[in-house]
C-alpha cells in the first residue's frame, strides 16, 4: 500500500500537466493565433473570383458601332487546388491548343495561388466542349464568361483603332500599381493604347465558397464591373471604308481632315491586318508572318511612314521667296530641261523644258529649273525656317501613339553644298515627312496660315452619361500676309483646273479643287523613262497628292501618299477626286 500511493500521485501529476499542455495549446491556437488560422481556413474555404469590366465601346462620329464587345468563355486556375501542377498541365494540354510549357508559366507566374489565372481566353466551341465534358477531372479549372473585342463592321481603320492583347510581364512590372495582373488584356496600339485609362473599365468581384475539392457552392458576395468609357471618333465609317478601299492592293497612306477645326475624318494606311486576328492567342508563326513581312502591314503609314515631300515641297519655297521679296509674281525664268550648277546638271522632269516660267506655271506645271532658281536664291536656312512654322520636322500632336516627326536637315551642321540646296528646292534630298504632316501643311494653305492640332476622339462617354469633350485646338497661326496667300492658292487651284496642270486628273465639275502633286524619288535624280510605270516596283517613285476644297470655303482637305506609284498626278490625285466626290456629294441635303 506504501510503494503504490507515489506511483498513483505521479500519475496523477503527469495526467494533469499532458492536460494543462494541451489545453494551452487550445488557448494558442483558439485565442491568441485563432484569428490567422480562421484567415486560413477561409482561404481553404473561399475564394475572390475577379470579374473583368466590358471595355468602353468606339464609335463613328454619327454614333456607329465600329468596336463593340461579345461574350468570351476564358479558362482560369486556382494554383493551390491543384495537387500536382506538372500532370495537370500535362493532361489539360491534351484538351487545349496550349503546350504544357506556357500553362506552367501562368500558373508559377501568379501572385497567389487562392487567386485565378487566366490560362485561355476566348475558348473555341471544341475546346469549351472538351473542358466542359472532364471539368469534373479538373476541379482546379473554372470556366468564367468575360467580354472581348468584336468587330462589327469588319476591319475598320485597324492601324488608327489599334489591338488587344493579353498584358505581359514587363507591363505588369510597369502597370501593377495600376492594378494589373497576370492574364489581363490591355491596348497594345493605336487608340486601344492611347486611351487605356478610359477603356479598360473597372473590375468586380465575387467571393465563392467552395467545398474540399475546390467545386463552387455558392456565391456569398458579388460586386459588379464597371464598364469602361465609351469612345465617340470624329472618323466618319463610310469615309473611312472608302479611303480603305482605295488603297487596296497598293502601299500607301490617306488622310482626310477637316480643315477648319483638326478633325480627322479618315486615316487609311495599306497593307494592313485584321484586329481580329489579335483577339485571341495569336498562332506565334501567324505573328512571326505578319511582323517579318516586308512590306510592313503593322506599320500605320499615315504617322509612321516617313518620305521626301516632292514638289508638294515647292509651295513652301514659294511663299518663302515670296516673303522674303526674293521672286515677283510675275517674274519669269527659262527652263530648257535642265539646270547648271558649276560643273553639275540638275534636270527638270519635264525633258524638252518648259519654256519661260513665272510662279503660276512654275506651280501648275511643278517646273524643277524654277524652283532650282528660287531655292538658290532664298538659301537653305530659310527653306528650313518655312517648312518648321507650318510643323514640319516635328509632331503633330495627334492622339495616337508612335507618331513619327519626320526630318529637316541643318544646314549649318557638317558639310552643305550647292547642290544640296537646290535639291532642297524640289522636295527632295534629305528631308522627310508623314502624310499626316502634309494633311496639316495643306490645312493651314487653306486657312491662309492658321492649322490645328489633328485629333481623332471628339468625346468620351462614361455609363452613367458623363462626357468629356474634345475641342479643337489651334497649333499655329503664319505670319504671312493674305496678299501672298492667295497668289499661291490661285496657282494651286490651277494645278487642278488649268489643262496644263500635273493634278487635273483630281478635277470635279462642280468643285473647286486646289491641290499640289509631289514624286518623292527613290533612287537620286529622274531617269529619262518615258513611262515610270515600266520600271522595276521597287524603283519607282513614291506618289503625292495633296488638295483641299471646295476651294473658296474649304471644308475638307487630303494627303495621299502611294508607295512606288510613278507619279502624284497619275497614282494619287484620282484618289483624292473620289474621296472630295464622296465627301461634299455626301453633305450635301
Amino acid at each position: 500500500m506504501s510503494e503504490s500511493f507515489p506511483k498513483g500521485k505521479w500519475l496523477f501529476w503527469a495526467i494533469l500537466i499532458v492536460f494543462l499542455i494541451l489545453l494551452g495549446r487550445v488557448w494558442q491556437l483558439q485565442i491568441i493565433q485563432g484569428e490567422k488560422y480562421r484567415q486560413l481556413a477561409d482561404k481553404n474555404r473561399l475564394r475572390l473570383e475577379k470579374v473583368n469590366p466590358p471595355r468602353g465601346r468606339i464609335f463613328d462620329r454619327k454614333g456607329r458601332l465600329i468596336v463593340g464587345n461579345k461574350p468570351s468563355f476564358d479558362l482560369f486556375v486556382v494554383p493551390a487546388d491543384l495537387k500536382g501542377k506538372e500532370g495537370f498541365a500535362r493532361e489539360l494540354s491534351s484538351l487545349l491548343e496550349l503546350s504544357e510549357e506556357e500553362i506552367l508559366k501562368r500558373i508559377n507566374d501568379a501572385r497567389s495561388p487562392f487567386e485565378m489565372v487566366r490560362l485561355k481566353k476566348d475558348l473555341s466551341f471544341e475546346e469549351l466542349s472538351r473542358i466542359s465534358a472532364n471539368l469534373w477531372d479538373f476541379p482546379a479549372l473554372r470556366i468564367l464568361v468575360s467580354p472581348t473585342r468584336v468587330y462589327p463592321q469588319g476591319p475598320v481603320a485597324p492601324h488608327l483603332i489599334g489591338t488587344v492583347g493579353e498584358i505581359t510581364q514587363e507591363e505588369i512590372r510597369r502597370l501593377r500599381d495600376k492594378g494589373y495582373e497576370v492574364g489581363d488584356y490591355i491596348g497594345k496600339s493605336g487608340l486601344e493604347l492611347q486611351y487605356e485609362e478610359l477603356l479598360r473599365g473597372k473590375k468586380g468581384g465575387r467571393q465563392v465558397e467552395v467545398d474540399a475539392l475546390g467545386r463552387r457552392m455558392r456565391i456569398l458576395q458579388e460586386i459588379d464591373p464597371q464598364p469602361g468609357w465609351d469612345l465617340y471618333l470624329n472618323i466618319d465609317l463610310d469615309l473611312q471604308l472608302k479611303a480603305q478601299s482605295l488603297l487596296e492592293g497598293k502601299r500607301g497612306a490617306i488622310v482626310v481632315m477637316d480643315p477648319r477645326n483638326g478633325e480627322i475624318l479618315a486615316m487609311a494606311s495599306s497593307p494592313s491586318f485584321d484586329p481580329r486576328e489579335f483577339g485571341r492567342f495569336m498562332d506565334p508563326e501567324k505573328w512571326r508572318a505578319l511582323a517579318e513581312d516586308s512590306s510592313h502591314p503593322l506599320t500605320n503609314r499615315a504617322i509612321q511612314g516617313i518620305y521626301a515631300p516632292g514638289s508638294v515641297f515647292k509651295i513652301i519655297v514659294a511663299l518663302a521667296a515670296l516673303t522674303m521679296g526674293q521672286v515677283k509674281p510675275q517674274e519669269s525664268f527659262y527652263c530648257p530641261g535642265y539646270f547648271t550648277l558649276g560643273n553639275r546638271s540638275f534636270r527638270c522632269w519635264k525633258e524638252e523644258g518648259h519654256g519661260s516660267v513665272a510662279l503660276y506655271k512654275g506651280i501648275v506645271q511643278s517646273c524643277d529649273v524654277y524652283f532650282y532658281q528660287l531655292g538658290l536664291r532664298i538659301g537653305p536656312k530659310a527653306m528650313i525656317e518655312f517648312a518648321k512654322w507650318f510643323g514640319l520636322g516635328d509632331f503633330t500632336g495627334i492622339d495616337l501613339p508612335g507618331e513619327r516627326k519626320g526630318f529637316l536637315p541643318h544646314p549649318q551642321r557638317g558639310k552643305w553644298f550647292g547642290g544640296d540646296t537646290v535639291v532642297m528646292a524640289i522636295g527632295q534630298g534629305r528631308l522627310a515627312v508623314t502624310p499626316l504632316q502634309l494633311a496639316t501643311f495643306i490645312s493651314a494653305i487653306a486657312n491662309d496660315g492658321r492649322f490645328y492640332r489633328p485629333f481623332l476622339v471628339r468625346e468620351a462617354r462614361d455609363p452613367s452619361g458623363k462626357t468629356i469633350h474634345f475641342s479643337p485646338q489651334l497649333k499655329g497661326e503664319i505670319p504671312l500676309s493674305q496678299e501672298i496667300f492667295q497668289v499661291v492658292k490661285t496657282a494651286l487651284e490651277g494645278v487642278v483646273e488649268d489643262p496644263q496642270g500635273t493634278g487635273r486628273a483630281s478635277r470635279l465639275e462642280g468643285i473647286k479643287v486646289a491641290g499640289k502633286t509631289g514624286t518623292a524619288q527613290v533612287r537620286g535624280m529622274p531617269q529619262r523613262v518615258k513611262d515610270p510605270l515600266l520600271l522595276p516596283y521597287e524603283q519607282r517613285d513614291h506618289a503625292w497628292f495633296v488638295a483641299y476644297a471646295d476651294a473658296d470655303y474649304p471644308s475638307i482637305a487630303v494627303s495621299i501618299l502611294v508607295e512606288h506609284g510613278g507619279t502624284g498626278g497619275r497614282a494619287a490625285a484620282p484618289l483624292a477626286r473620289e474621296l472630295i466626290k464622296y465627301w461634299l456629294g455626301a453633305q450635301q441635303p
